[in-house]
């Protein structure tokens, strides 16, 4: 009988390390995708009218070309937002660095404009639907370093699975 108990428990933990095993190398595999190659995100709301829907998209960003971490005008980024870090809005590259930006500030209650250049080492955002979309019209000119990755394909919805190419600007 003690040799049954055993036996039970020696085959209890070989599968039980087993299992960590695989559940340790998932996780491995899964942080180095998302940190290091790729991620989806989720964008939703009205600031990125007619590109993605309102109602929610789902999207394909990498991390893995020089080209996220130095996007070029048109290119739609993911941000770590710079009023509120536990958000990351999706904006279209406008201006880069050394650019001349003149911008209206509040296009729904002024035509107010103002000019900018763009400061080394930053990029400026903004939402294809300007007349909705907190950007860098409200917080300035966004650092390299709050670049999460580039958006390369919507996934969701269905019906319009594919690439997001850049735009001209």
């Amino acid at each position: 009988m003690a040799s049954l108990s055993s036996s039970f428990w020696n085959t209890a933990s070989r599968e039980a390390m087993k299992s960590g095993v695989f559940i340790a190398k998932l996780y491995c595999f899964l942080h180095v995708t998302t940190n290091y190659l790729g991620f989806m995100a989720y964008a939703y709301g009205p600031s990125m009218i007619p590109t993605l829907h309102p109602s929610g998209n789902v999207l394909l960003a990498e991390r893995i070309s020089k080209r996220y971490q130095k996007p070029s005008r048109g290119d739609i980024v993911v941000i770590r937002s710079p009023e509120n870090p536990n958000k990351t809005p999706i904006k279209r590259v406008v201006g880069i660095e050394g650019d001349c930006i003149s911008f209206v500030i509040d296009p729904v209650k002024s035509d107010e404009s103002e000019t900018i250049v763009v400061p080394k080492g930053h990029v400026f955002v903004q939402g294809d639907y300007t007349h909705n979309s907190r950007d860098s019209r409200n917080f300035g000119p966004v650092p390299y370093g709050l670049i999460q990755g580039r958006v390369l394909w919507r996934v969701w919805p269905f019906q319009d699975f594919g690439p997001l190419g850049p735009t001209p600007t």
